[in-house]
């Protein structure tokens, strides 16, 4: 039986919020957490999804990756940064991929003074309420890296069609086959890393454009020997924009359990070796 079989999703979330509440009266959590958001035309998102996140907490800050959208999310971005000037942050790029957009996202932050550092979706499909027990779990001893988990005990998804269930969970049973690594959700993509498990991956070695990215550093955390936690998270679909999956990211990351497992992105030493 594993641990999150013991208690329902109710309980666990309380579990870990009572676990969090005696970390910061002992001084010990850390509170400067940024949460890194990619966004291409989300400027029906953006205005609502900034100030959900602010509201989680003083330690929590934004750093919106902008890649050239064609709707008003450039400019909205820039107007949230100059609201909240000491917490929202905006960086612009070229449309590459969801991949280069976080790698980017992770180097600005680790040339800060950030500790905990989120992947986050702007659509609301990674709900806010989440990140407070998820960066409280990732400061309990011995834990590195947060999943927010649809696969763990408590987690699921609402609103989604039955191809999509299919895919999503085919995907991560699929992955899980291949390459070995035991994460439930190996896609999913709201995911906190402790700052040194950043400082490790090698961003040359993250070659995925699409949602195989959250694979790849899955894989490349758990291959340094990190140890990483699943969290439960109820997933619901987006209700404004469109979904940014397409065929040819899905066939990216088919692709790329292959190339992680037997190819040279897959080769990978434990920390110290």
């Amino acid at each position: 039986m594993t641990f999150f079989a013991k208690f329902d999703g109710k309980k666990v979330h309380q579990f870990y919020r009572t676990i969090g509440r005696k970390i910061m009266a002992t001084d010990n959590f850390i509170s400067n957490i940024l949460v890194v958001m990619p966004m291409v035309n989300e400027e029906g998102n953006i205005g609502r999804i900034v100030p959900a996140v602010l509201e989680q907490g003083p330690e929590f800050n934004i750093l919106i990756c902008e890649d050239e959208s064609t709707d008003r999310t450039p400019e909205l971005a820039e107007e949230l940064s100059r609201k909240y000037p000491d917490r929202v942050s905006v960086i612009h790029g070229k449309r590459e991929g969801l991949g280069p957009a976080y790698v980017r996202g992770f180097k600005w932050a680790l040339e800060r003074d950030y500790k905990l550092i989120f992947e986050m979706d702007a659509d609301f499909s990674h709900q806010p309420k989440y990140l407070r027990p998820m960066a409280e779990l990732a400061m309990t001893d011995g834990v590195h890296m947060v999943v927010g988990s649809r696969r763990t005990k408590g987690g699921g998804v609402e609103n989604w069609d039955w191809y999509r269930r299919l895919l999503s969970w085919g995907g991560s049973i699929y992955t899980r086959l291949i390459t070995g690594l035991p994460v439930k959700d190996a896609t999913a993509g709201f995911v906190v890393y402790r700052r040194e498990v950043l400082e490790h991956i090698d961003p040359a070695k993250l070659s995925a454009g699409g949602y195989a990215f959250q694979i790849e550093t899955k894989y490349q955390a758990w291959k340094l020997g990190y140890n990483i936690r699943e969290y439960p998270i109820i997933f619901p679909d987006r209700e404004v924009g469109e979904t940014k999956l397409t065929k040819k990211i899905i066939g990216e990351a088919i692709t790329m359990v292959w190339k992680l497992r037997f190819g040279k992105a897959g080769k990978i030493s434990r920390k110290g070796e």
